[in-house]
C-alpha cells in the first residue's frame, strides 16, 4: 500500500494548521482563512488525481473503453 500520499496530506495539514495559528495570533484572520482554503484545494487536487488513477485502473481491469 502506498502511504506516501497519506503522509503528504498529513504534512500539508500540519503545516497549514501551524501557519493558520500564527496568522490568527498576528490578527490576520482573512489571510488565515485564505491559507486554509488553499490547503483544502491542494489536498482535493491530490485526491482527484488519485481517483483518476483508480478509475483508469478499473477501466483497464474490466476492459471498459
Amino acid at each position: 500500500m502506498d502511504f506516501d500520499l497519506i503522509f503528504k496530506i498529513a504534512g500539508i495539514g500540519i503545516l497549514i494548521s501551524i501557519l493558520n495559528t500564527v496568522l490568527h495570533q498576528a490578527g490576520k484572520q482573512e489571510q488565515a482563512q485564505m491559507l486554509t482554503l488553499a490547503g483544502v484545494v491542494i489536498v482535493l487536487l491530490m485526491v482527484v488525481q488519485l481517483l483518476s488513477q483508480l478509475f483508469t485502473a478499473v477501466r483497464t481491469v474490466f476492459r471498459i473503453y
